[in-house]
């Protein structure tokens, strides 16, 4: 009879124990951040260069406290690009997360009352429960990088689901 050598038995269990627990964990398409309602000022250059590095920073956040295994949008990107707005066009977002594999689509849009009150807003739909999309919000002051990257730790730390919720709405 072979004996196993407690070392290999233990790492066989962590092994395990860590493929479980991602196949657990949904995939999320994270779309980059657009704007909505920005009235007649439109969106400054400064504006426009925050909404990338926020994405990321949106996308990193998620994947580093366990909450959704981060696929990437870069497959779509072209399609995307052509679709002028994420958040109105009848569920596309959906159709191009369903393309990449993912169980959960992520959208964003940055709101600009004015120079001094932005909103961030994250909205999130399980593709495979058919579940009503769900919105959380963080309002801001200050329109700059460090308000808004505040903001967004706040709104992913205090607002968006813990762990066990997001895999509890999955089912």
């Amino acid at each position: 009879m072979r004996r196993w050598c407690p070392t290999t038995l233990i790492a066989c269990a962590t092994a395990l124990a860590t493929t479980c627990a991602q196949a657990e964990t949904p995939l999320a398409a994270v779309f980059d951040f657009q704007f909505a309602n920005l009235g007649a000022q439109g969106p400054t250059e400064a504006d426009k260069a925050r909404l990338g590095p926020l994405t990321d920073l949106l996308r990193k956040l998620l994947s580093e406290n366990g909450r959704y295994r981060i696929v990437s949008t870069d497959p779509v990107r072209e399609d995307v690009s052509k679709s002028a707005d994420l958040r109105r066009c009848g569920g596309c977002a959906n159709d191009f997360a369903r393309k990449l594999g993912a169980d959960v689509v992520i959208t964003g849009e940055i709101q600009k009352v004015s120079n001094l009150i932005l909103n961030i807003n994250v909205y999130v739909k399980y593709l495979k429960a058919d579940a009503p999309e769900k919105a959380y919000t963080v309002d801001i002051r200050g329109d700059n990088d460090l308000s808004f990257e505040h903001g967004l730790k706040y709104l992913v730390k205090n607002r968006m689901p813990s762990t066990e919720i997001v895999k509890e709405d999955m089912k």
